[in-house]
């Protein structure tokens, strides 16, 4: 019976631990922004083009000029 008094005084410190962190992950801003992080992937990465290909892709007689 001793070890139920035992198992339940560490979950309840489990528990606590737990909502402590959570409780600080609010309060630090984590949650703020959650728009975001659902379309960042829609968004084309920023590389910059190298001189070579934008002079290759300006020479292709098949490529509609702008």
């Amino acid at each position: 019976m001793s070890i139920i008094y035992l198992l339940i005084g560490c979950s309840i410190t489990i528990a606590l631990i737990f909502l402590v962190g959570f409780l600080w992950s609010i309060r630090s801003g984590q949650y703020d922004d959650t728009y975001t992080p659902s379309v960042r992937m829609l968004f084309d990465a920023d590389k910059p083009q190298s001189d070579a290909a934008v002079q290759a892709r300006t020479d292709d007689p098949s490529q509609p000029q702008a």
